[in-house]
């Protein structure tokens, strides 16, 4: 069975399990507590719909662009056509503290190339054009991106932008394994988040673009879908599906400071498993 065909049948259980019944304490399976460094944490086996470890797992929060996964799953949901060419507009452009784009004003993508970049390279202007484009407009985006959360149980998110520049844009960890898990189930979300580098013409040039989470090329790591997130109001934030130990673990890491502490947390989260795994501790 192929890995994304396994990650289909877990089933919406797992989503359910996210709610008030389910374990609110630091893992009682693991050996010891991880010890992240992230001001607040959720680790989710969605194998055996279990809480591992939470940290401040209900405390709302600014997610920054953890926001795109939630712009990608209502475009794709919307129906419309990937290979549809798109322009990025002045519109598109935000004057907003840390809202860098490599993408001209002028440059024309279709809406795949769009997802792609917003997705992997967290591509300001790239899920702003995708939100403007959205059947009815921006205005209609937000709205399906708040629709959809209720929809999926968030009842802690708000949105007011595709992009995640807007510190308005608020979720708990817990509300955001909840997205995690709905995106990981979209095919095209978690091959266009895990691509490590990606090329696209703009203008007479072709521009690389990379991931912003490095652990996609990392051999120890077997990520189904991912995204990063930063603005000064959010901290540097990595919401992440990963296959550890055969089983489908969601990791949410939010608020955390300096520029390795994220990625640290996620591998202090990965070893942390695999030791309980081999003492034995880990449920069955």
């Amino acid at each position: 069975m192929k890995l994304h065909e396994m990650i289909q049948r877990i089933g919406i259980l797992s989503l359910l399990a996210l709610g008030p019944v389910a374990a609110e304490a630091t893992s009682q399976h693991a050996s010891a507590d991880p010890q992240l460094r992230s001001n607040s944490a959720l680790v989710f086996d969605e194998t055996n719909s279990r809480v591992l470890y939470s940290k401040n797992a209900d405390a709302v929060a600014p997610i920054a662009s953890i926001t795109k996964l939630m712009t990608a799953l209502v475009v794709l949901e919307a129906g419309q056509p990937l290979d549809e060419t798109l322009t990025v507009e002045n519109a598109d452009r935000s004057s907003q503290k840390g809202a860098a784009s490599r993408l001209a004003i002028g440059t024309k993508l279709s809406r795949r190339e769009l997802l792609h970049l917003a997705l992997m390279s967290s591509e300001n202007r790239a899920a702003h054009a995708l939100g403007r484009n959205y059947p009815g407009g921006l205005a209609a985006c937000v709205r399906a991106m708040n629709a959809k959360a209720r929809a999926l149980g968030m009842m802690h998110t708000r949105f007011f932008d595709p992009t995640g520049l807007d510190d308005r844009n608020v979720a708990s960890p817990r509300d955001l394994s909840k997205l995690v898990i709905a995106a990981s189930r979209n095919l095209t979300i978690s091959e266009l988040s895990t691509d490590d580098r990606y090329s696209v013409k703009v203008g007479h040039s072709m521009l690389e673009f990379r991931n912003t989470n490095n652990l996609v090329t990392k051999p120890a790591w077997n990520i189904v879908v991912q995204k990063t997130g930063y603005i000064s109001e959010a901290g540097k934030c990595l919401v992440m599906k990963a296959i550890i130990n055969g089983r489908a673990v969601v990791i949410v890491l939010l608020d955390s400071f300096g520029k390795y502490t994220r990625t640290a947390d996620a591998n202090r989260v990965r070893k942390w498993l695999e030791a309980t795994a081999a003492s034995g501790a880990q449920p069955t």
